[in-house]
């Protein structure tokens, strides 16, 4: 277990992304949101824009983000996000936003996610909340790598951000069976998986590219009622209403989830110390694989940290996108 004293700021559980970033000017900042259109993405987005900040809200649906880019325009006196399609289960088109991305990189927020009440398949075959909350979001960041390398150059730093969540807790990465062609289907045991792969993304992205300027950071949001939870199961609604009852976490509102997000991003305290999991706007503590999730719902465990198993995930992720 890690016994070094975790990374603190001045927030907590219950400020918000709007305080975390008054006073600050991110004038020339670059950044890229995706699931930019609802939920935390979209705070996330706003806050972002409000201080300065060069948004592009990466959205499967663009209509819906053209919509929040106007309401985020009147709400910061007409400075309004650029919206471009972003499909992660689609690796076409996840290589068509890389491609039409020109210049510095500065803030990268992989925010989006999706939670599927059953088993469903991308037309390669992968489990799709594997495929979208991790190797979509993998392929972006690699694909990005240059833009970020180009921002980190010109700024002091470049920054990615992975949304990834308490769910980890429930699995770690399953190597012999990633998209459930063996094992039998859980929606929450793959949506875990996928949250562990989040927090694996940033040690390993930040260890191979540190050394360019870039660090990535995963962050646990909270318990937020978003559209995520549209496709839950009775089973996984009960599931999370007796995680609530038992004070294993408390619902945040919409500022609030995105104020780590936020920490992650502009915290002085994390400009040049990556591969950490954040929780409640600082660095969470870490406890051992078999740790009770109802005991520590504010902690990481170890297999979302583990050097190795970041390092294998990087290579199996780097495989299946050459197939």
């Amino acid at each position: 277990m890690n016994t070094r004293r975790p990374i603190s700021t001045p927030f907590t559980a219950s400020s918000t992304a709007e305080e975390v970033l008054r006073g600050a000017d991110l004038t020339g900042v670059r950044a890229i949101v995706t699931g930019g259109s609802s939920g935390i993405g979209n705070e996330t987005a706003r806050v972002l824009t409000a201080a300065g900040a060069e948004v592009t809200l990466a959205v499967r649906n663009t209509a819906a983000g053209d919509t929040v880019a106007e309401t985020i325009a009147k709400s910061t006196g007409g400075i309004r996000p650029r919206v471009a399609r972003l499909d992660l289960a689609d690796r076409t088109s996840v290589t068509r936003f890389v491609d039409a991305w020109g210049g510095p990189l500065h803030l990268l927020i992989n925010n989006a996610g999706v939670v599927t009440g059953g088993l469903e398949r991308t037309r390669e075959g992968w489990e799709l909340q594997f495929a979208t909350n991790h190797v979509g979001h993998f392929a972006l960041a690699t694909g990005l790598h240059d833009a970020l390398a180009l921002g980190a150059s010109d700024r002091d730093g470049a920054r990615i951000v992975s949304v990834s969540s308490t769910a980890h807790m429930r699995s770690g990465i399953d190597f012999d069976d990633l998209h459930f062609e063996r094992r039998s289907y859980d929606p929450q045991i793959a949506y875990a998986q996928s949250k562990t792969a989040n927090s694996l993304f940033a040690v390993e992205a930040t260890r191979l590219w540190a050394s360019d300027g870039i660090i990535a950071q995963a962050v646990n949001p909270g318990g937020v009622a978003t559209r995520l939870q549209r496709n839950f199961t009775p089973a996984q609604k009960e599931s999370l209403d007796a995680a609530e009852a038992a004070g294993v976490f408390t619902y945040k509102t919409v500022e609030q989830g995105a104020a780590t997000s936020i920490v992650a991003a502009v915290a002085p305290e994390f400009a040049h110390s990556g591969g950490h999991y954040l929780d409640d706007s600082r660095e969470a503590y870490t406890v051992p694989n078999d740790a009770d999730l109802a005991q520590h719902p504010h902690g990481v465990k170890e297999w979302a940290l583990d050097p190795a198993t970041a390092e294998r995930l990087w290579a199996v992720s780097t495989d299946l996108l050459r197939v």
